[in-house]
């Protein structure tokens, strides 16, 4: 039997070093090639970490939240025959050895004592185990929520996974011997001391500085416009109706991101990005919109390529795509960057306003509201409308505050009067 060390690989672009995110094996995991050992973060993606040979992990050299080196060793494998690591070295020791594997986001909960119950002693083998007050039994985040609403003492409860780790099962197992104090159950008007600590870790980690660094950097300004998308709307239940079984169902996005584009042609200002550090404006004439999604791991942007040269299906496909790699964690870190102007939306959840951070180094990022039907008062009438309002953000170092309102009342105009989107 040999060592196998697989040292943090050099991601490109210049990066020496990342994020370890998370670990998928723990030490004494058997392992396939090609299994994905771990997930770093670098300054724009999600990266998988695969094995590369058959083996067990004997060692793991990191915790999640730490940043490592390019080149320093991530994990350590047993694998037949002699490995990668000559005998006269020492593969052990530069690695530390982890016996658990950290989950992704480490939670620490205590319930406020039960009266008192009779407890039996350390040896028993039933689902009730005695612990000092002050000892803190291995449960995953979702077990020790589930303790909670439960009302049951973590402390109490005999862990049958590893290392003595509590599972659900046991917590069953637990209510089902009926040990838990009826006193202690969750209700509607209980105190509650419990607290929760979560680290800055990955993803989360890297939006809280790109948002830091935008609010400190960017001078923002929101301008939010109403918009009548009666006619918009329309068009497109006409356009699914007709099309939607052939080319794919269309939501409002890519009728925005097409007026984006229209509109675009008459303030490429809007279209751009600043460094601030070179104090140089680069305007860019193809169109990359960013569409904000909403992920597992927090928010990602994925970018619409050329969205001057797609129909309004292209765009729909390419967005749909887009979202789905976002959320199942699978965009590429060129998926994920080089975006010009961004779009943002809460869909139903959006709100009457709102007010987005840049996505630096743009300029622009429009923010997109709920519909709501409304009367509203045309020619001495009043009727009932679809209005929806455009929250949008510019930073004032680049943008005016005139220029701003005009570009987003041009996106207005094109909304309100759909036909002029493809009229060239």
């Amino acid at each position: 039997m040999g060592t196998h060390v697989i040292k943090m690989p050099d991601i490109g672009e210049g990066i020496a070093e990342v994020e370890l995110s998370v670990w998928h094996v723990k030490v004494g995991d058997l392992v396939v090639e090609d299994q994905v050992l771990a997930d770093v973060m670098t300054d724009k993606a999600m990266v998988d970490i695969p094995s590369p040979v058959h083996g067990k992990v004997i060692a793991l050299g990191g915790q999640p939240g730490e940043v490592m080196a390019v080149g320093s060793v991530l994990i350590s494998i047993e694998v037949e025959g002699a490995g990668n690591v000559k005998e006269s070295a020492a593969p052990a020791a530069p690695v530390k050895e982890t016996p658990v594997a950290a989950p992704k986001v480490e939670t620490v909960i205590e319930s406020k004592p039960a009266a008192p119950t009779p407890r039996p002693a350390a040896a028993c083998q039933g689902p009730m185990v005695a612990r000092e007050a002050d000892e803190r039994p291995l449960a995953s985040p979702a077990v020790r929520k589930h303790a909670l609403d439960l009302g049951i003492q973590l402390r109490l409860v005999r862990g049958t996974g590893p290392a003595g780790r509590v599972l659900h099962e046991d917590l069953d197992a637990y209510l089902a011997q009926g040990q838990s104090n009826a006193s202690s159950v969750s209700s509607a008007y209980a105190q509650r001391i419990d607290e929760e600590q979560i680290p800055v870790i990955g993803m989360r980690r890297k939006i809280a500085q790109r948002m830091q660094d935008a609010t400190q950097r960017a001078a923002h300004f929101s301008y939010v416009e109403e918009i009548d998308v009666t006619a918009v709307e329309e068009l497109r239940a006409h356009l699914n109706e007709k099309h939607g079984t052939t080319r794919g169902k269309l939501t409002l996005l890519p009728f925005l991101v097409r007026a984006m584009v229209v509109a675009l042609r008459d303030f490429p200002q809007m279209n751009a990005r600043y460094d601030d550090e070179a104090q140089v404006i680069t305007r860019v004439g193809a169109v990359h919109v960013g569409v904000a999604t909403q992920s597992d791991v927090g928010l990602m942007v994925p970018v619409v390529r050329h969205a001057e040269a797609r129909s309004l299906w292209d765009s729909a496909a390419e967005i749909a795509r887009l979202a789905s790699a976002a959320r199942n964690g699978k965009a590429s870190r060129d998926e994920l960057s080089g975006s010009t102007i961004t779009l943002t939306s809460l869909g139903a959840l959006g709100g009457i306003v709102s007010t987005p951070v840049l996505n630096l180094p743009e300029v622009a990022i429009v923010g997109v509201n709920k519909i709501v039907e409304r009367p509203m008062v045309i020619k001495g009438q009043i009727v009932i409308r679809k209005m929806m309002n455009l929250s949008s953000s510019f930073d004032h170092r680049v943008v005016d505050g005139m220029d701003a309102a005009l570009f987003i009342q041009a996106i207005r105009g094109l909304l309100e009067q759909p036909a002029t989107l493809f009229v060239e």
